[in-house]
């Protein structure tokens, strides 16, 4: 099994054995040598005394042999040197004169106190010692030693056992980093084999036969795990981006809860629900936003049970609010959750309450009238069709009855219409001054009889967009009304202005019945009527103000309504004003 690892480790340690044994080497045998030249001065001087003794009893005849028995004796060369520097006697024979450096150490001895000069030769490895010879009446002379090289057995010796450490060293070095390296390799090369199969990354083959090392094969399967892992959580950062996006603009809401009831996840429908304007934090006790015992416990069975379960919510704040709540259970990290889906079903409820109203209304408004038509032609058919005197009233009031049952109809009819928000294809600019005078041309005569007053206090030549049948027969149903609950000699203003906000403004008052506070949020309301008996008595349907909203919010406007009991009612249209680039 080739390992670069295992091969880098081995250089590494064997450089380390071999500059370290290189340093001992060169510390150990300057220090052997000095030892060896230490202890070699030390005898040279001790050997100088025992010589100078010995030869300050020799006759000058015998210093010649003298010397050279004491070369013999001593290992080293033995010269007798006169005060002058001359050569009284050599071990070595032929009268050389001395060095320069003997000379010197002979007259340092000769003036010292008696005691050996010893000297070390750094270059030659020698060491020399000069000692004074006193003679008993002779003159004085001097003891010049000179031994061989020293230190050199020692030093030899220890570069030898530096050389045996280091081998044994470097194999102890090796087999310990064989043995080492062994299970860190192998960890490697499982590492790196985990790392492949962490995300299904196809192997890269045996890296370190290609020049590599494990820890090369290694980084490149870390790196292929790496642009995976980057890949799946930008995958992973879209998606929740994404779920974000989806659960934040649907309507419903979106409320999950851990296993103790805190909210860990609520979009923005949840915050409104709840009548809140800031995001719910996290961690928040669903008891603190909704007090519903009913919902709490739906939600800890299906934590406790599992399953599916629905629940009826009702949340009152600003607005009552009424939900249908679906819940189920929610795997999270650490336990059970559950998740609660919150659908408003407020307007649905309400289009259901207004649609059972409507059909309500609409079969007791066309009761009355098919009743009397049913009536009177039985009663007709009955004999009375023979009688002069009342069968020409009773006709009447059948006609009267039809006439009704009509207007009912195509007051729905066009309530129908109105709802399918379909644009009429004859919607353009339209004229506001026409429209008024056309609406006051036709009920000037009603006016009239019943003694009500028509006002044109302003009328401006303004434009609104819109179909002019449609706010025609809006503004005829605001004005009919103000001219049918008047009393006779009352008044009815109307007034059609620019005003400064942009909008066009068709105000209508009068001076009538006026219209209870409690009444006046359902006015519009289909088949609504605040005195029904009045109503019907002046011919009323009972759709006229819805069809009137209906035609104005079509047009984009608003209708506003002031009204004070026996005083009187103004209502107010506000439309967009048609400019002439429309």
């Amino acid at each position: 099994m080739k390992s670069s690892i295992l091969t880098r480790f081995l250089l590494v340690t064997q450089a380390l054995v071999l500059i370290t044994c290189a340093v001992l080497d060169w510390t150990l045998t300057r220090w052997a040598g000095e030892r060896e030249r230490d202890a070699a001065a030390r005898n040279a001087g001790a050997m100088a005394r025992i010589l100078a003794e010995d030869a300050g009893r020799m006759p000058a005849a015998g210093l010649a042999q003298w010397a050279r028995g004491a070369a013999r004796a001593s290992g080293a060369r033995v010269m007798l040197l006169g005060s002058n520097g001359s050569v009284l006697a050599d071990s070595l024979g032929g009268g050389a004169a001395p060095a320069a450096r003997a000379l010197r150490q002979a007259r340092d001895a000769l003036q010292g106190d008696g005691s050996a000069r010893v000297d070390r030769d750094p270059e030659g490895g020698t060491v020399t010692a000069a000692i004074a010879v006193r003679r008993a009446g002779g003159p004085a002379m001097v003891l010049h030693l000179e031994m061989a090289k020293a230190g050199d057995g020692l030093t030899a010796s220890v570069q030898v056992r530096i050389v045996l450490a280091w081998l044994s060293c470097a194999l102890l070095a090796a087999g310990l980093v064989w043995f080492a390296s062994l299970p860190l390799i192998g960890r490697v090369r499982r590492l790196k084999q985990v790392a492949e199969g962490l995300l299904e990354i196809p192997p890269k083959g045996d890296e370190a036969g290609r020049g590599g090392d494990e820890m090369r094969a290694l980084e490149h399967s870390l790196s292929g795990v790496a642009e995976q892992v980057r890949a799946l959580v930008d995958k992973l950062r879209l998606e929740s981006a994404r779920r974000e996006a989806i659960l934040g603009s649907m309507a419903e809401g979106v409320l999950a809860v851990d296993g103790d009831l805190r909210i860990i996840f609520s979009n923005e429908a949840v915050s409104r629900a709840v009548g809140g304007s800031r995001k719910i934090q996290e961690k928040t006790r669903l008891l603190e936003l909704i007090r519903d015992t009913g919902l709490l416990d739906t939600l800890r069975e299906v934590i406790a049970a599992g399953g599916q379960r629905k629940h009826r919510l009702k949340i009152t704040g600003d607005k009552e609010r009424l939900f249908e709540v679906q819940a189920g259970p929610l795997e999270i990290p650490g336990g059970q959750g559950a998740m609660a889906i919150l659908h408003d079903t407020t307007e649905l409820e309400r289009l259901e309450q207004v649609r059972k109203d409507f059909v309500a209304n609409v079969s007791h408004e066309m009761r009355t009238p098919l009743a009397g038509i049913i009536g009177y032609s039985e009663t007709l058919l009955d004999g009375a069709l023979e009688d002069r005197e009342n069968n020409r009233r009773f006709l009447q009031i059948i006609h009267s009855s039809a006439i009704r049952l009509n207007s009912i109809a195509s007051d729905l009819l066009v309530l129908s219409e109105l709802e399918s928000k379909v644009d009429p294809p004859e919607a353009g600019r339209i004229p506001v001054r026409d429209v008024v005078e056309s609406v006051l041309a036709i009920v000037e005569n009603e006016a009239s009889t019943r003694g009500v007053t028509l006002i044109r206090e302003e009328i401006q030549d303004v434009h609104v967009m819109g179909t002019r049948l449609r706010l025609e027969q809006a503004v005829l149903n605001l004005v009919a009304n103000a001219i049918k609950f008047n009393h006779p000699g009352g008044e009815v203003r109307i007034r059609a202005m620019a005003e400064p906000a942009g909008d066009v403004s068709i105000t209508i008052a009068d001076t009538g019945v006026g219209i209870p506070s409690q009444d006046l949020p359902r006015i519009f309301e289909r088949f609504y009527r605040v005195d029904k008996g009045r109503s019907r008595q002046v011919g009323g349907t009972g759709l006229g103000l819805t069809i009137v909203k209906h035609v104005i919010e079509r047009m984009n406007g608003t209708i506003e309504v002031q009204s004070q009991l026996r005083y009187g009612s103004t209502f107010t249209v506000r439309l967009p004003l048609a400019t002439n680039a429309d």
